[in-house]
């Protein structure tokens, strides 16, 4: 929902996990693919990168970007990037009852581990029962299959062999999209779910970190972790083992090893695409006309998706609460963040046309809505959808209006007299974030606030956002999709991505005086209501009610659509691009040509 872009566009659905990119200072020459592109000339590979480490080889405890698991994991079904269309995956089938309550699943014969042991409805009862819906382990996958007021999960047995039963409490209409996440093994990693540690903890909590031999790591995707070379390379090799087959039969995939170089920036990565190291490299507005111009002598494809599926934007604490008696946010602050004439000021301050004019070079769209364009339930501003075109003037009507005033050297001030200044941090290492940033620094001091931008370094960053809670603005992104409720994680005041106001997370210090805004908590409601509602009409109208909810209260100030962009050599047959998938979601049907 690929891994050329800075933006991870999930071969599959894996919608909430958080969008963060970073950079891990490393010489070039530590990790050019050319360095060892000959020892393996033999074998046919693709190199692409990512620009920093993998943070976890454990799924359920991934919330970040990069990551392994569109390669090495599959679910019982998933959804087709181009049509949209949820297809058979690991199930070859599924049943539905009349009244829409009971799914029964039947897998493919035959499908085994990459380590050779067969795959069957027992994995898929422990996946379910023993993580995701275990309360014990803290994964973000419980959020988006909790059904109704009472966020009750599905039941799930086992039928036999390869018959497995789901049982969910009401209607889900998003249930075929939602069951897509990865089966896990059960002979790997049952015993930890059920030992504890010192703290009473299940010791899978420890399991398959980034130090696990390679080998250790079971999986069913087409692709098995080989070797990880930290800050240098993240190498795959074909499990064979996996299931899909060719037209004539032949197994699959068709290319034999994937390599991730670990490179330093979005430079670095554009300089080893130019030099021919790598095979694919996401197009960013700031090169596309370099590497268009460079086609034809640099023997690759630029595939253009049309706008993004993702969402840039910038968010305000509007975390009330304290820890151990001390505001998460200075009170003054906090007021004024929780202020909407203040966010929209915020809004209107921002020139976006300028944004996609000068950082985007002209491609890009604005962006308004939590729904990603692509989307059925997306509704546009034609539809009614509020935009917050730039005006200054709007800007300052509405926060005089709010009590705020100027004074003599034209610094916004509050009614105590307290001069409106905000810190906005991001990750280092995204040129375009750093240029946006910068930006927003400009625009809003033309209305009289000062905003101290800082790109901040990827662990210090994150543990602000998750942990501490000690940030004031920020600008990130998450990735989209198809279907609403794979952002419920987002948009339940409970959810694990709640990021504008976040709850206390597993194993953090209680946080006292947390408030649920009333729209806040209607918005979390509306989820729950489109998730169980069956008619699509009924469906889209409480979306739409939703995105104007959104753009009403602004929780995120949405800021630019870019288009989605990726260069791909032309000896790769098969790609498929899209806006959705990337450009290798179809990495199992890839082959090389020369």
């Amino acid at each position: 929902m690929k891994f050329a872009n800075i933006i991870l566009l999930l071969i599959k659905r894996f919608w909430f996990l958080i969008i963060l990119v970073s950079a891990i200072a490393l010489t070039v020459s530590a990790c050019n693919p050319a360095n060892f592109k000959s020892s393996a000339a033999q074998v046919s590979q693709l190199v692409d990168s990512i620009l920093t480490d993998p943070k976890t080889f454990n799924y359920p405890l991934s919330q970040e970007s990069p990551n392994i698991f569109g390669l090495t994991y599959e679910g019982l079904t998933t959804q087709n990037p181009i049509t949209g269309k949820i297809e058979p995956d690991l199930a070859e089938s599924w049943q539905i009852s009349d009244d829409k309550l009971r799914f029964v699943f039947t897998l493919r014969e035959g499908l085994k581990w990459s380590d050779g042991q067969p795959l069957t409805t027992d994995d898929v009862v422990f996946t379910f029962n023993d993580i995701y819906l275990n309360e014990a382990i803290p994964t973000d996958a419980r959020d988006v299959l909790r059904i109704g007021e009472s966020r009750a999960l599905p039941k799930v047995r086992k039928i036999d062999a390869r018959q497995v039963e789901f049982i969910n409490p009401e209607p889900f209409a998003p249930f075929l999209v939602t069951i897509g996440l990865p089966i896990l093994p059960a002979h790997s990693l049952e015993k930890s779910v059920k030992t504890k540690d010192q703290e009473g903890k299940p010791t899978f909590l420890s399991m398959w970190g980034v130090d696990t031999p390679p080998d250790q790591i079971v999986v069913n995707g087409p692709y098995k972790l080989e070797r990880y070379d930290t800050s240098q390379r993240v190498i795959f090799r074909r499990n064979p083992y996996y299931w899909r087959k060719g037209p004539k039969g032949e197994p699959q995939p068709y290319i034999e090893r994937i390599v991730w170089p670990i490179v330093e920036s979005t430079d670095t990565s554009l300089l080893q695409f130019r030099s021919g190291s790598l095979d694919t490299e996401g197009v960013s507005p700031e090169y596309f006309s370099l590497l268009k111009g460079q086609e034809k002598q640099g023997n690759f494809k630029i595939y253009n998706g049309g706008p993004a599926t993702g969402t840039t934007f910038i968010l305000f604490n509007l975390n009330k609460g304290k820890r151990d008696g001390k505001p998460l946010i200075n009170s003054v602050k906090s007021s004024w963040f929780n202020t909407v004439e203040f966010r929209q000021a915020v809004a209107y301050a921002i020139d976006r046309q300028t944004m996609i004019n000068n950082t985007f070079r002209g491609l890009g769209t604005p962006q308004d809505s939590s729904i990603s364009v692509q989307s059925p339930y997306y509704l546009s501003p034609k539809e009614g959808l509020k935009v917050y075109n730039y005006d200054t003037q709007k800007a300052k009507e509405l926060l005089l209006k709010a009590g705020f005033k100027y004074n003599d050297k034209n610094q916004l001030i509050d009614a105590q007299g307290n001069r409106v200044r905000f810190s906005l941090f991001t990750n280092a290492g995204n040129k375009i974030r750093e240029a946006i940033g910068s930006q927003i620094k400009q625009d809003l001091s033309k209305i009289g606030i000062q905003v101290d931008f800082t790109p901040l370094a990827w662990n210090t960053y994150t543990d602000k956002l998750s942990n501490s809670l000690d940030w004031e603005a920020s600008m990130l992104g998450l990735t989209g999709g198809l279907e609403p409720n794979d952002g419920a994680n987002v948009w339940s005041p409970e959810g694990g991505l709640h990021m504008f106001n976040q709850k206390p997370q597993a194993g953090q210090k209680p946080i006292e005086g947390r408030e649920v805004a009333p729209w806040e908590a209607e918005i979390g409601k509306l989820y729950i209501k489109g998730a169980r509602e069956l008619d699509e009409a009924k469906r889209k109208e409480i979306y739409a009610e939703t995105q104007r909810i959104t753009q009403e209260n602004l929780p995120f100030i949405y800021l630019v659509n870019p288009l989605s962009l990726s260069a791909v050599r032309n000896r790769f047959e098969g790609i498929r691009f899209s806006a959705l998938g990337g450009a290798l979601w179809n990495i199992y049907e890839i082959k090389v040509i020369d």
